[in-house]
């Protein structure tokens, strides 16, 4: 089936009309990677990749948004999307639920789409935007914090049933490869890795685009106005209309915004004027997410006939067994479960560290980053990039060694994941220390002049890089694994309530990111990378001490 990549974009064929090797290469690597697959799985695959899409242009700027929309502190802002992420963990365990009590999957699914479009459409709505320190101001954030949680159920009821039905997939593709021989079946169970694999490559290409989005059409927005986008200004702006206080950095930023044709009255119109306009750009990028919202929806709809639907599991034949059996079945399940959780509360702890791109690396990429060029919502962008190139690295080196002798076991690989997780915060200390950064409060609040009196200036982008890139590699190390090592271990009859409980632990995790822009805030920024970095190093520790254990376990 050959994948024509280039239809519709003309300067790519001219690019590639001298290119027609490379070309012919790039249709057969997709060719090779998408067939002897089931032919749902692109399909699955698409409608995922929407709906991510939509979610990330969202979960992009929310923190950034809540900020910017009602002038909350980045600590209460930080809560709000603290809740919202563990919601979503939490009630996908009810939209596994839902399908399972009422065996339609699919229902689940569409509805799970429609219900997140309804939360979007809500955010949409610009006259939201408005700035009111009258009364209206709670009922908004109410009204913000409802979408929020009709996004979460949404999400609820499509990730994990989509994902069951991928597997459901597998489950048949295997069956009728089984009846071929036991060859045909090995091969069709290593398919299924790589079925995920693909998935996950889907998912993260959505992601990899969507944080574009609202910062192109805000700054499109904030152009329209005659008006230039500033990460400052939002919070300078409700500083004043709280205090009514003209200070020196208002004034500098306030030469930096306006463009030829802004109409100036005062500080007062100008700061509505700017926080209205601001935020109005990124309500309309929420529409971007009910289009995606919609395609997901369309694709899933048109295909729906051929994807499989999760049977109902058969009530197991009683089987009789003898004292000594039920012994030894019981401490065998219990060594189980205790390895289980052990790793769950390293996950909680990895969560916690990792979100932090939603959080404190968000507000340090807005404070201390130069984004002058680029918005600091954009560089989330690092993270699926990453996960897209590095896959394949990572996928050919363990296997390069599973190959000579020298297999890692999934334990080991965690607690290096966990170790390379602190590598990011031990190179985000070194540099803030070095660079003498204080709070993220403290230099908010510095003028051009009281900076270079200090000898502080902004980072280069390159400091968000090198971050991303070893919190990406700790992810592809942990995230996968983790699930793969819950697998293992979970008891044959508790494998549901198992992975349930490795998306409660995830839940956890994201309860407790609100605390990262909270020390962010009150301590030099060192000290804020620091805790993280102890959290992950006696994780790691924690993780090689048991190691021998879980590989036991877990054979």
């Amino acid at each position: 089936m050959p994948f024509l990549l280039f239809i519709f974009a003309p300067q790519f064929q001219l690019l590639f009309a001298k290119s027609q090797l490379l070309f012919v290469i790039v249709n057969c690597y997709l060719y090779n990677m998408f067939k002897s697959h089931p032919k749902g799985l692109i399909p699955a695959a698409l409608a995922n990749m929407g709906e991510r899409f939509g979610y990330y242009i969202m979960n992009a700027v929310l923190l950034l948004f809540l900020v910017s929309k009602f002038g909350l502190s980045d600590g209460t802002a930080g809560i709000i999307y603290s809740v919202f992420y563990f919601g979503i963990y939490v009630l996908s365990l009810v939209g596994g639920i839902i399908a399972d009590r009422t065996q339609n999957y699919n229902r689940t699914i569409q509805w799970g789409l429609i219900i997140m479009a309804l939360g979007y459409i809500a955010l949409a709505i610009p006259v939201f935007s408005q700035t009111d320190f009258s009364g209206s101001w709670w009922g908004i954030l109410i009204f913000t914090c409802v979408a929020l949680l009709a996004i979460a159920f949404g999400n609820g009821l499509f990730k994990g049933n989509l994902q069951a039905i991928v597997g459901k997939m597998y489950d048949e593709y295997e069956a009728e490869a089984a009846k071929e021989g036991p060859e045909a079946l090995k091969i069709a169970k290593d398919k299924r890795d790589s079925g995920f694999q693909i998935f996950y490559v889907f998912i993260n290409i959505g992601g990899l685009f969507a944080p574009f989005i609202a910062p192109l059409l805000r700054q499109w927005w904030l152009t329209k106005h005659a008006l230039v986008y500033n990460a400052d200004m939002p919070a300078l702006c409700h500083q004043f209309l709280a205090d009514g206080q003209v200070t020196t950095k208002f004034t500098e930023t306030l030469d930096k915004v306006l463009l030829p044709g802004y109409n100036f009255v005062d500080n007062a119109a100008f700061s509505h004027d700017y926080i209205t306009v601001f935020n109005q750009g990124i309500h309309y990028s929420f529409i971007a997410s009910v289009i995606a919202m919609l395609i997901s929806l369309a694709i899933f709809l048109a295909y729906k006939h051929i994807f499989p639907q999760p049977a109902k599991k058969v009530a197991a034949a009683v089987v009789e067994y003898t004292e000594e059996e039920k012994r030894t079945m019981a401490t065998e399940i219990k060594q189980r479960l205790y390895a289980l959780f052990a790793v769950l509360g390293i996950a909680i702890f990895f969560w916690f560290s990792f979100h932090q791109n939603g959080q404190s690396l968000s507000v340090f990429a807005r404070d201390f980053v130069k984004t002058d060029s680029i918005a600091p919502e954009i560089w989330q962008a690092l993270n699926p990039f990453f996960v897209i190139i590095l896959t394949p690295i990572i996928m050919w080196i363990f296997g390069s060694l599973a190959a000579k002798g020298k297999a890692i076991s999934t334990p080991r690989k965690i607690g290096i994941g966990m170790g390379i997780a602190g590598c990011a915060y031990l190179f985000l200390m070194l540099f803030s220390m070095f660079s003498n950064y204080p709070s993220g409060d403290e230099f908010r609040a510095l003028d051009a002049a009281s900076m270079a009196a200090a000898g502080l200036a902004k980072a280069s982008p390159w400091v968000l890089i090198v971050t991303y890139f070893f919190l990406t590699v700790a992810e592809l190390f942990i995230s996968p694994l983790g699930l793969s090592f819950v697998s293992k271990v979970a008891p044959r009859h508790m494998v549901g309530l198992c992975q349930g409980l490795w998306l409660g632990a995830t839940a956890i995790g994201n309860l407790m990111i609100w605390l990262g822009p909270v020390m962010y805030n009150a301590w030099p920024i060192q000290w804020c990378w620091a805790v993280f970095l102890i959290v992950c190093l006696i994780s790691m520790a924690i993780m090689f001490g048991m190691v021998k254990w879980l590989e036991r376990v877990a054979c």
